[in-house]
């Protein structure tokens, strides 16, 4: 599959006290690229269609639908019978069924009650069932459960979405962590390799011993392995990035060499609203999808209830030799036919069997659906705490990192004036440095929690 290359003009700034320009991709366009083109998004929308697809077969169960019938015989140069027949059968949504036949019948043998006069003979009339099938048949069961799949479609391309936005959000930060910590990394490796070289030269000058070369050296190694490890991160974090970047026409995106994701300590303004949140956990797609589960199972113990009712069906139908001929009159006056049908099992043990397993498929998913509000509750609590913590824990690294960056500085003038070692200074800038990449660490996951806590109140990239 061809690749294009991601260089998205709009939104992207240079970045100043950079030796090389460098391009940014901020947090809001990258997620409004994703929630564009990710092939999950247009896979959301397809799932609209399917929806949409599965009310119009249903209600292909009231098409009306036309019919002819010819059927003749001759033999020996006798015609037994010549029987021709053409009509219209129009259900309805009230359970009626219309209908409307033509019938030419000829011939020597042909059966009396098949009679007609030579024109023709028109019938129109309907047929009821008003015993099983008056409330709900099988045709209006579909057609209200395919209503229902419909509606369950726009809830579950919403629960798609929001599966994507807490990805992609997740994976930014991750991104964005990777390179801060590259970044802080690279100011390590620099940081010794200056020190190094001022140990070096004075060691050369006699004014230091050897064994400060060798545990510059050794911080230098060190530190250079440790950013070799943050630039593979970097590198593994950018590919997986690409992953969610596809352009207009459906093809995979990677980002250019150079482009910078937004940092992990520029204004974050966003913080979960408890309280909305709380309500709005009641209305998580999940728990609505499982709702459109509960509605389709009660259309279905409501139509096998009707099948307790016995089948009793009435048909009448006006007689005419021309349809000006049909002219109101009283129903069993003359000029017509009629019929009832009646039957029903004895026991109706499949039925009534078929009705207590409805009910119990009912019962099953409306205790699953007491368990997953409960579930997604408690979750969404967990969310919001681990939200507070985190940052609590942020100002307390911070704090941290400024008490550990004055002890470096201390160290630095001790070290200066000869009171302390390069061991010592080392040591304080290695603590600093580490504490540096724990901060970094925890501001990731104080922005990835809060999209973990929308996506546990059942939000994503919109209110919904």
């Amino acid at each position: 599959m061809k690749k294009g290359i991601l260089i998205i003009w709009l939104g992207l700034i240079s970045l100043s006290l950079r030796a090389q320009e460098n391009l940014k991709l901020d947090f809001e366009q990258y997620m409004e690229w994703v929630r564009l083109y990710h092939p999950i998004s247009i896979q959301a929308e397809i799932n609209l269609r399917m929806g949409q697809m599965e009310v119009r077969q249903a209600r292909g169960g009231f098409d009306p639908l036309v019919y002819g019938n010819l059927d003749k015989k001759e033999y020996k140069e006798s015609l037994y019978y010549d029987k021709r027949e053409a009509g219209i059968v129009v259900p309805t949504w009230m359970g009626v069924e219309l209908n409307g036949t033509f019938e030419q019948n000829s011939g020597r043998y042909l059966n009396a009650e098949s009679t007609v006069p030579n024109a023709g003979l028109l019938s129109a009339g309907a047929s009821v069932n008003v015993g099983q099938g008056l409330i709900l048949d099988d045709r209006r069961a579909a057609l209200r459960q395919a209503q229902i799949y419909q509606e369950a479609t726009e809830v579950e391309r919403i629960n798609l979405l929001n599966s994507l936005n807490l990805q992609a959000a997740d994976m930014y930060w991750r991104w964005s962590l990777a390179y801060e910590n590259r970044e802080v990394l690279k100011e390590g490796v620099e940081l010794a390799k200056f020190r190094f070289a001022a140990v070096k030269r004075f060691f050369e000058q006699g004014d230091q011993a050897a064994i400060d070369t060798v545990e510059a050296f050794t911080q230098l190694l060190n530190r250079q392995y440790r950013l070799q490890i943050a630039e593979n991160s970097f590198f593994e974090a950018t590919q997986e990035l690409n992953t969610f970047l596809w352009d207009e026409n459906g093809e995979p995106m990677v980002l250019t060499q150079g482009v910078i994701p937004q940092g992990l300590f520029e204004d974050f303004n966003w913080a979960p609203d408890f309280e909305e949140f709380r309500m709005v956990v009641l209305r998580h797609p999940e728990l609505r999808l499982t709702d459109y589960e509960l509605a389709s199972l009660d259309v279905e113990r409501r139509l096998k209830t009707q099948q307790l009712l016995p089948v009793v069906k009435l048909k009448y139908n006006f007689l005419s030799e021309s349809v000006s001929g049909m002219s109101p009159s009283p129903f069993f006056e003359n000029n017509y036919k009629w019929g009832v049908t009646f039957y029903t099992p004895l026991l109706l043990r499949k039925t009534r069997g078929a009705v207590g397993l409805a009910n119990a498929k009912i019962e099953m998913k409306q205790i699953s659906r007491d368990l997953k509000e409960l579930q997604l509750i408690n979750k969404l609590e967990a969310e919001l705490n681990n939200w507070t913590v985190l940052n609590q824990q942020v100002s307390t690294i911070s704090q941290n990192v400024n008490s550990l960056q004055a002890l470096l500085t201390g160290e630095m003038r001790r070290f200066e004036i000869g009171e302390s070692s390069l061991f010592l200074v080392n040591a304080r800038e290695v603590a600093v440095f580490d504490s540096r990449l724990t901060l970094n660490e925890l501001a990731s996951k104080l922005r990835t929690s809060y999209a973990k806590t929308r996506f546990a109140a059942g939000l994503g990239f919109e209110g919904d």
